[in-house]
């Protein structure tokens, strides 16, 4: 326990030399650094750093798991303004290695030989080191060269020491801070451990790269290592190596004759494949972790950290993405809404008239004119101003699309993001806004109906046994309830058929607002289709009527 209060008084102590004593009045720290008092709330007039460097700083001074906090906030362009985002994207998760020997030890537990035995060849001296392990070379018998990585002695300890002392200082900061209550910091809290336990485990992360790796399998452009199983545990991760040139080396690159703006588009093109079309993705491709081979293939790395998009997130960035189309501030108002949450009740009107000023960015351009990085930051800047806070998987969305654009400009100064994005950012909008993905939710939803069904009988038993203890009998006759089941059963089918029909004339709406030339191909299909449709469900109503009546 006394180790814990000399963090917490760490902690203290490191906010408070860097002049940060309002985070230690909201997390209740003032009792930790009562010397200090006179600091609180203020810097020194000599200092010669703004707030953000002194947040990264003291981010940096308190080790792995603040430095590792202080990455995910660069994400989060929803909380944050962009002075606070560009300082904390500059944190570098990079700590001292530990010895070699602690390494060979470390891999002979797990594997169940030294790494002499295992490998032909096993170099002690580590690759780089990070807060999380570091990495090591060696080399199979048959000459294939690997990684492996190390997990660092003793970090899961310490790290979640720091990821409770964590959750305890945002409760305190929901209950003491006044603006807490327009975001959920006790949720980011929780959040940000679950992310940062998935990365302590290296089998999680050989997971990842394999499935992006599935993704890529027919792509000749992207390359993701094989991860060696037999030698992966969660404190031992081996792969392939891959080496090459680092994608902002624009030198080396014109040295090597690399097509840039091929490179460029390869680039961008993989990282919408990946958040668009299969919804799981690498979250930080950085310059670090691409590296561009001879042939100008993409080698990608380092997978602790992805983002998923599931049916619901896919559906409700669709319906924002065409209500954005559409140039429609109630739409896109609402979109946002059934996008975000909010700790407190949110002035509807005056989003709305905000969003218009978003709006005029873009109305009446086509895509590849539009500053997209331009476009997301005011929306976001509306999203902080009305409190409203975005899921963790659409923030990092939203940092590799600006990730992407600052890759594709420094490659290719005639780069347009618009254009590079606007065939998957089409598909994504027709894809939910069409009539499967409307006849996926209208399945969904009956299959809510169904377990509803199945649990009312057990419902109902419990509600009369209580009724019963209490005293009071209740008596149902089934021949009484006939009449109105076959009345339910008759509304219920129109309502479903109803809402079948209304999906379908959406979607067929929808498919053809998004492309004009969607419409002339498709008109004649389209319509033999709405024939078809129509004549089904009227069948089936008129014969679903008649059985009843028998």
């Amino acid at each position: 326990m006394s180790s814990y209060k000399e963090r917490y008084r760490e902690i203290a102590e490191v906010l408070a030399r860097h002049g940060l004593g309002f985070l230690i009045g909201i997390a209740g720290l003032e009792k930790m650094v009562p010397f200090h008092r006179g600091l609180l709330g203020h810097k020194t007039q000599q200092s010669p750093y703004t707030n953000p460097e002194h947040l990264r700083l003291a981010l940096e001074e308190l080790g792995p798991t603040f430095t590792k906090l202080g990455q995910m906030l660069s994400t989060r362009s929803d909380l944050l303004p962009a002075g606070y985002l560009q300082e904390l994207s500059k944190l570098q998760d990079g700590t001292p290695p530990f010895a070699g020997d602690a390494a060979s030890r470390l891999i002979e537990q797990e594997l169940g030989a030294a790494p002499e035995t295992l490998f032909a060849d096993f170099d002690a001296e580590p690759l780089a080191s990070a807060s999380i392990g570091q990495a090591h070379s060696a080399r199979l018998g048959d000459g294939t060269r690997l990684v492996i990585k190390v997990r660092r002695p003793g970090v899961v300890s310490q790290v979640q020491e720091d990821l409770e002392i964590l959750q305890n200082l945002a409760s305190k900061a929901s209950r003491r801070w006044e603006a807490a209550s327009g975001y959920d910091v006790v949720g980011l809290a929780q959040e940000f451990a679950r992310t940062l336990r998935a990365e302590l485990d290296y089998m999680q992360e050989g997971s990842n790269a394999q499935r992006i790796a599935e993704s890529f399998e027919d792509d000749s452009g992207v390359y993701v290592p094989r991860v060696y199983w037999e030698y992966t545990t969660s404190r031992v991760l081996t792969l392939e190596r891959l080496t090459g040139l680092k994608v902002d080396d624009i030198e080396g690159l014109d040295r090597a004759g690399i097509d840039r703006q091929a490179l460029a588009n390869r680039a961008v093109g993989a990282i919408a494949k990946m958040v668009f079309e299969d919804g799981f993705f690498h979250a930080d491709p950085h310059p670090g972790n691409l590296f561009i081979e001879p042939s100008g293939r993409i080698g990608l790395i380092d997978f602790g950290m992805v983002g998923e998009i599931d049916d619901r997130l896919r559906h409700q960035l669709g319906a924002l993405l065409v209500a954005l189309v559409r140039a429609d501030p109630g739409r896109i108002a609402q979109a946002l809404l059934d996008l975000s949450t909010a700790n407190r009740a949110v002035e509807r009107a005056q989003l709305r008239e905000d969003l218009k000023g978003v709006v005029a960015l873009y109305q009446g351009r086509l895509l590849g004119d539009i500053d997209i990085p331009a476009l997301i930051r005011r929306v976001l800047a509306l999203l902080r101003h009305h409190h409203l806070q975005l899921p963790r998987e659409i923030a990092l969305v939203l940092k590799m699309v600006l990730m992407a654009e600052g890759m594709g400009v420094r490659l290719d100064p005639e780069f347009n993001l618009g254009e590079a994005l606007g065939p998957h950012v089409r598909k994504l909008a027709v894809q939910q806004a069409g009539p499967l993905a409307y006849a996926r939710l209208l399945g969904q939803a009956s299959g809510e109906a169904a377990e509803l069904a199945l649990e009312f009988p057990g419902m109902l038993r419990r509600i009369l046994e209580s009724v019963d203890t209490d005293g009071v009998e209740l008596h149902l006759r089934a021949a009484e309830l006939e009449p109105l089941m076959g009345r339910a059963e008759r509304i219920g089918n129109r309502l479903v058929a109803g809402l079948i029909a209304a999906a379908f004339v959406r979607g067929v709406g929808e498919l053809v607002s998004a492309d004009d030339e969607r419409l002339r191909r498709w008109s004649g299909p389209l319509l033999g289709a709405g024939i078809g449709v129509a004549g089904t469900l009227g069948s089936y109503l008129a014969w679903t009527s008649r059985r009843r009546k028998r």
